[in-house]
This record gives structure tokens, C-alpha cells and sequence, in this order.
């Protein structure tokens, strides 16, 4: 039985995804900026995707912009407000994807812009007050912090760190890729001047993603060579890649109720016959929390002592289960994740963690598997 619980990394695609990208792939070839019919139907196919995605979100067609994923978004969000919109300082958490730390940190030694990290406590939960105290500066700020966490599944209430940021007089942006397909989003309402996304995480495709920039946010272009994307990323946009994406989003929210149902479902049970077979597992952040985690993720410290842990996940794997210790993108990493080095208790640091990521591919049966894997351990 092969099993994939990562999905945090990345999703599968729908049936339905692959053939309308197949479709598009086979007889929309033409290059969306190109004149003739061939183009024109490339470029109609880019335009109804926009206005579909900005649809389900309740924003303004030219309001989203098309990237190659979460963390181009990311980049370009946060080098173009120090760049054109005048951002000094930018306030931050430990705990954010690298795609967010790491531009930051680039910025500052090209820049000098200040950054600031906002505290956290024990479970990864932002402080909003110490947040409202850092906004108290007379320096043009901008708030970076995700939605959903990707390794703990802490929720951020981005109503009242938005409000928080306006009342301020600062900016706002949120690493929504954990979050976008799994829980819905106004943008007319809330208080969020950029967002980021990424299609392969709602069970569309890898190497495309989108950018929300509020109308009139005043940014410039990030890539230059051509006026795609109201001029601020050129390049041939991906045809099919965007219309994968579009489809992906719109089933997920098409069917998100009943799906999430499903999948917190099968999130309980793991819970549940998790704790059952090791009575001391501690939950890392709160994502044993259904009202304050996603209910896609676990992040489970397993009471395994340090030498056999180091077999863990090579079992796992030759029992077929996927699973994740971090974020994808860090693995190989030899420091571990900087996530779970700001929360886990020194007392059960040298247990193994590891990240167990649901969709609605998977089912309590594989849990049950997974189960006595770990018992045969």
C-alpha cells in the first residue's frame, strides 16, 4: 500500500485538471500576446482564467496577477514595496516560509530596510499585542505574516491583523498558499493589500501561481522584457498552466464544504489513534486544535528515542508513507526546522517530528496503516 501524506508539499491533480490543461495543451498553443486567431484564443483562455480566480475570491480582475508560484509572489510583494511604494521596515514572524525570511533578510543588506520579527508564544500564536506596539513607528511599514502555517497549521486571524495594520497607517501582506482552495476568501472585505498563492497546493499544477495586489497599490514592474500582466511580471504567460489552475480553484471551493468535512474527518481519527498508541505524543503549535489549525495538517512529536528515531522516516518510507518532517522546500536542511526550533519544548526536542498533510485522496483506512507501522517500529 503506498500512502501520500504530504500533502502540504503538494497535492495531486484532479482528473478534471489534466484534461482541461491537456485540452489547452493540444489546441490552444498560440502565445496569448500574438495578434492572429491562434493568440487571441491563448489570450482569451488567460483572461476568463483571471476573471474566474478573482470570482471566487471576490476581488477585481486586474487585481490578480499570474506568477510561477508562492514564492515569486512572495518576492515580488515584498522587493516591490520596499522598491516603489517607499517601505522602510518590515515586520515579520520566525516562524514564516523561507520564501518570506529570506527575501526579507535580502532586502535588508540591500536596502537597509529594518525588520522586525513580531513575538510568538509557545504554540506559534502571533502576539497582537506586541504587534500593535511595533506598528507605533512614524517609518512606512509593511506586515508580512501567513495564513496558515505550513508546518504547524496555526491559523492567523487576518481580519484582525489587517485592522490592526490600517489603523496603523501600514501595509499588509499574507503567504496565503497553505490557506487558498481550503478556506474562502473576500477580498473586497478584508483588510489585505497583497496576497500570495499557489495552484499545486489546491490540487492544480506546479509552477504557477498568482499574486493579489490591490488596485492602485502603486506597484512597478518585478520582471521586466514585455506588458504582460499589466506590465508588472513580463514574460509568455503558461496557457495551460493558468487554466489548471483556474479549474483547481474553482472545484475546491465548488465542493469545499463536503471536502472538508471529509478531511478534518480523517485528521480526528489520526488524532485520535495517534494519542491511543503513544499517550505522551505532544502536538506541535495547536494543530490539535480544530478551531485554531488548519484542519488539512498534524505535526506530531513522537516519544521515540533519539537512535531508533533516526530510522523513522526510512521505515516510513519502506512501508510506503509519505509523510514530511518540514516544509519541502528545506529538506536535505541539516539545522532542522526553524519552525519547530521555536516552538518545541526543549524537553522533547530530540524527539522525531513529523508532518502528516490530508486531502480528500486519502482515507482512515491508510491511517490504519500508518498505525501499525508505527506499532511494528
Amino acid at each position: 500500500m503506498n500512502i501520500y501524506f504530504d500533502n502540504a508539499a503538494t497535492t495531486p491533480l484532479r482528473k478534471e485538471v489534466i484534461s482541461t490543461m491537456s485540452e489547452v495543451m493540444e489546441n490552444s498553443f498560440g502565445n496569448p500576446s500574438s495578434t492572429h486567431a491562434f493568440g487571441r484564443t491563448a489570450k482569451t483562455h488567460v483572461e476568463t482564467a483571471r476573471k474566474e480566480i478573482a470570482k471566487q475570491l471576490n476581488a477585481a480582475p486586474n487585481e490578480i496577477i499570474f506568477t510561477s508560484g508562492g514564492t515569486e509572489s512572495d518576492n515580488m510583494i515584498l522587493y516591490c514595496a520596499v522598491k516603489d511604494l517607499g517601505v522602510k521596515r518590515i515586520i515579520s514572524s520566525p516562524i514564516e516560509h523561507h520564501a518570506i525570511l529570506h527575501t526579507i533578510e535580502a532586502l535588508a543588506q540591500l536596502f537597509g530596510t529594518e525588520i522586525v520579527y513580531v513575538k510568538i508564544d509557545s504554540n506559534g500564536v502571533i502576539d497582537l499585542d506586541d504587534l500593535d506596539s511595533l506598528l507605533k513607528s512614524e517609518s512606512k511599514t509593511l506586515v508580512s505574516l501567513m495564513h496558515i502555517n505550513n508546518e504547524i497549521g496555526n491559523i492567523l486571524d487576518l481580519v484582525k491583523v489587517g485592522n490592526l495594520c490600517h489603523e496603523n497607517s501600514a501595509l499588509f501582506h499574507t503567504d496565503a498558499v497553505q490557506g487558498i482552495g481550503h478556506f474562502t476568501f473576500n477580498m473586497e472585505t478584508l483588510p489585505i493589500d497583497f496576497l500570495s498563492a499557489a495552484a499545486h497546493k489546491f490540487h492544480g499544477p506546479k509552477g504557477v501561481g498568482f499574486s493579489f495586489v490591490r488596485k492602485n497599490s502603486g506597484l512597478q514592474p518585478f520582471i521586466h522584457g514585455g506588458t504582460q500582466e499589466r506590465g508588472l511580471r513580463a514574460g509568455t504567460e503558461s496557457v495551460h498552466n493558468i487554466v489548471g489552475m483556474s479549474k483547481a480553484l474553482e472545484l475546491a471551493y465548488e465542493n469545499l464544504d463536503a471536502e472538508r468535512e471529509k478531511v478534518l474527518e480523517i485528521k480526528t481519527y489520526f488524532i485520535d489513534q495517534i494519542s491511543t498508541l503513544f499517550p505522551e505524543v505532544q502536538f506541535n503549535g495547536r494543530c490539535n486544535d480544530p478551531s485554531q489549525s488548519t484542519y488539512t495538517l498534524v505535526n506530531v512529536a513522537l516519544p521515540i528515542p533519539k537512535d531508533k528515531a533516526l530510522m523513522l522516516d526510512f521505515h516510513l518510507d519502506l512501508n510506503g508513507i509519505a509523510c514530511s518532517k518540514g516544509s519541502a522546500c528545506q529538506s536535505g536542511s541539516q539545522s532542522g526546522s526553524h519552525v519547530l526550533n521555536c516552538v518545541r519544548a526543549e524537553r522533547i526536542e530530540d524527539w522525531p517530528s513529523l508532518r502528516f498533510s490530508f486531502s480528500i485522496l486519502n482515507s482512515k483506512k491508510e491511517v490504519d496503516h500508518l498505525i501499525q507501522v508505527l506499532k511494528n517500529f
